[in-house]
């Protein structure tokens, strides 16, 4: 699918997206960009993304990593997951500066 290697190419050095579930306003994001979506901690004091929910429709807004101006918009899916250790480890390796406290993490795929 050429929106996955899009995607890809784009997240691979780039952690941060905005994030608008269907009706609201984007919301700039950390995330992991892991097995063909993007993985998305919320609240406990980390970030918030207002709406995201389980089964919520939404749109990815992704910024070129190099220009950094407007690369795509891309229509997902975010589901409520519970992390396996790998996925724990990968999350906390991508803060680098803080200890996570996320009381949530989301796979957002796109469609």
């Amino acid at each position: 699918m050429e929106t996955t290697r899009l995607l890809d190419a784009a997240l691979r050095k780039a952690a941060a997206v905005w994030i608008a579930p269907h009706g609201l306003r984007a919301t700039l994001v950390w995330a992991l960009w892991r097995d063909g979506a993007l993985w998305v901690a919320v609240g406990g004091g980390e970030q918030e993304v207002p709406g995201l929910t389980d089964g919520a429709g939404c749109t990815i807004t992704v910024r070129s990593p190099s220009t950094h101006s407007h690369l795509t918009e891309v229509p997902a899916v975010a589901h409520l997951v519970e992390p396996d250790p790998d996925l724990r480890a990968a999350l906390a390796a991508a803060r680098l500066n803080a200890e996570p406290r996320y009381t949530q993490v989301f796979r957002v795929e796109p469609t």
